[in-house]
């Protein structure tokens, strides 16, 4: 089989089969023993056939991987779900770059583990990482945005879409990458806010750029709150305002 079948094989048997195994994975623990057993037959057939190809992509192989330490994770088992995920941040960054947003998702879910199992410290690290990979990318993709101010009014008098630059299973990624990480950094919003800020400037960076005002300024509420709850610096507090102001400013922009 030559790398580019194995590769098509290999993602029908993640995509096709049920709506894809990393959803399958990640579900089988509510879903029963049933859905656990599924998916472990068809990652079973795609580590089959990616590890028979000689000229798998990187790329696949962080997808295979991933997926089974989706699946162990599923069944409890830590032990391979950390090995599984450190292959995957491996083939990722080999394919991407170590701090593609790409490769967070694999850093993410190592992150969990570690938290699930009070590794606290070395939670904190992977998902610190995490927050900053994709701080970094929207912020990059923000500021461009913001200074060109693209949200303009079109012809037809609507307002042209603003490109995150991902596709909708990436959108939808980032959000529950990020939530979560801010819910786990809201218990320590007292000791460590500044991390917490951190991660709410971020969803508001997303959801800017997803063109949804009211979740941007949400969050960049929470944020402005909190600097001004733990007297955090009046530049903190002043460069959240900006946020808020912009919205606003959005927001009263007419369109005819």
């Amino acid at each position: 089989m030559s790398a580019a079948d194995s590769s098509a094989h290999f993602h029908a048997l993640l995509q096709f089969r049920g709506g894809a195994a990393a959803p399958a994975a990640a579900a089988a623990a509510a879903a029963g023993l049933g859905q656990i057993v599924q998916a472990e037959e068809y990652l079973s057939q795609a580590q089959w056939t990616v590890l028979k190809s000689t000229e798998c992509p990187y790329a696949t192989h962080s997808l295979l991987h991933r997926n089974l330490g989706l699946l162990y994770i599923a069944k409890e088992n830590y032990e391979e779900a950390r090995y599984h995920l450190a292959n995957d941040i491996y083939f990722a960054s080999c394919a991407f770059g170590t701090e593609n947003i790409r490769t967070s998702g694999g850093y993410f879910h190592l992150a969990n583990i570690f938290h699930g199992l009070k590794k606290l410290d070395l939670a904190d690290t992977l998902y610190t990482k995490v927050s900053e990979i994709w701080s970094k990318y929207l912020s990059d993709r923000y500021q461009v945005l913001s200074q060109a101010r693209i949200r303009q009014i079109d012809l037809l008098g609507k307002r042209f879409e603003t490109d995150t630059g991902l596709d909708e299973a990436q959108e939808a990624e980032a959000i529950q990458i990020l939530t979560s990480i801010w819910n786990i950094r809201e218990s320590t919003s007292n000791t460590a806010p500044q991390k917490t800020i951190f991660v709410l400037k971020t969803l508001f960076m997303l959801y800017y750029l997803m063109m949804n005002s009211s979740k941007a300024q949400e969050y960049a509420m929470r944020a402005f709150n909190l600097a001004k709850e733990q007297h955090l610096s009046v530049h903190e507090q002043n460069t959240i305002e900006e946020l808020l102001s912009l919205i606003s400013a959005e927001e009263a922009r007419p369109i005819t």
